[in-house]
């Protein structure tokens, strides 16, 4: 398997298992069970389920006004977007140096 493959297929799980807790946890607190804790969520968004988790805080209308849970959200998909716009310029610093050798 590829690493873009597998790149792919974790971005799939994470994604998929981020939007499942959203809803499982929208359910939940509907339903006055047992919920799942902010920091559970956060951490899944952290390891690159943040596109599931705002998918599903849309669709399902949860944690959309609950501070500081949106702020956080959002300052770890700031954090995401910087990290690939960095590794982004690396690796086109690295491409572009393989380029001249050619």
């Amino acid at each position: 398997m590829s690493t873009l493959t597998a790149l792919a297929l974790y971005a799939a799980y994470i994604n998929i298992l981020s939007f499942g807790l959203f809803w499982f946890d929208k359910r939940a607190a509907r339903a006055g069970r047992w919920r799942i804790s902010e920091q559970t969520l956060l951490a899944i968004s952290l390891l690159g389920g943040s596109p599931g988790a705002m998918a599903a805080r849309h669709m399902f209308r949860h944690k959309t006004r609950k501070e500081p849970f949106r702020t956080r959200l959002a300052l770890i998909i700031v954090l995401q977007v910087a990290t690939a716009a960095v590794g982004t310029l690396a690796l086109q610093g690295h491409l572009d140096a393989i380029a001249s050798v050619f």
